[in-house]
């Protein structure tokens, strides 16, 4: 089973690749990376990569229908042994939002929740997505476990959880990503017990880590962040986590992305 696994919203793979995001693979000791936000074709995307591919990576992907928006793939070191785009639900299905593909024993799922923006009809969007996205997840994880196999799912969630997960939490209570309903809906996802928010755990009650901060002002220098990049697993695997980390960058001038990669580690 891979052993280290990191999730990354790469805001346009073109641009983060020539910032940084190269360099940072190319030092990267993960088995697996989820990427979000690709916005690019697969040509543009195998383009931009392609010094990663020569050395070696593996990429499955998903681009949106929709030119330059969304996206999500999979890097690993070895191949996929099953590749699944979507979940289920074809109203969203060539939207780029979420893939999972096979490793052994182990379903990994690299999902990209819409932004939302509240009352308009991009948040009533968000809500069916979520709502699709929740049955799914209970009806994965019953399956996966029948069959005495392991999932996570990554990504960029756009929901901060609760108070921890945000510097600035006053003053976005009626923003989307901090909207009460939107926080109690990733709480039913936990309460099920079917999946476990591993980073949080690891933390404990304590602000962040975050791992999005604004570009705008001085956000990233104070650590006025959100933590909405999770990694959700299911209970066994959860139970083999030994670290949860953000890979924040030392300074603002080495970001290759507006979010920051956030990587679990298995035995």
């Amino acid at each position: 089973m891979p052993r280290i696994i990191t999730t990354v919203n790469v805001n346009g793979v073109r641009a983060a690749a020539t910032k940084g995001l190269l360099h940072w693979l190319e030092g990267s000791a993960a088995d697996i990376v989820c990427l979000q936000e690709v916005r690019a074709t697969e040509k543009q995307f195998h383009a931009a990569i392609a010094p990663a591919l020569a050395a070696g990576w593996q990429v499955v992907g998903a681009e949106s229908s929709a030119k330059g928006r969304a996206g999500v793939a999979i890097l690993s070191r070895v191949p996929a042994d099953a590749v699944r785009v979507g979940f289920g639900d074809e109203s969203f299905a060539d939207t780029g939002r979420y893939l999972e593909a096979d490793f052994g024993d182990l379903t990994v799922g690299s999902l990209y929740l819409p932004t939302g923006e509240a009352e308009t009809p991009k948040q009533d969007e968000k809500e069916r997505f979520m709502k699709s996205l929740a049955a799914y997840l209970g009806e994965r994880a019953a399956e996966v476990v029948a069959a005495d196999r392991h999932m996570l799912v990554c990504g960029d969630w756009n929901i901060a959880h609760t108070e921890r997960d945000i510097k600035n939490w006053k003053g976005n209570v009626r923003k989307s990503g901090f909207l009460p309903h939107e926080r109690e809906w990733v709480g039913d996802l936990l309460a099920t017990g079917q999946w476990r928010d591993v980073v949080r755990e690891h933390h404990g009650d304590t602000a962040g880590p975050y791992s999005w901060w604004s570009y705008r002002g001085k956000a990233f220098d104070t650590d006025a962040g959100w933590r909405i990049d999770y990694h959700l697993v299911t209970p066994a695997l959860a139970e083999l986590v030994t670290t949860a980390r953000v890979e924040r960058a030392a300074t603002y001038a080495e970001r290759w992305s507006d979010h920051a990669p956030v990587t679990v580690e298995f035995p």
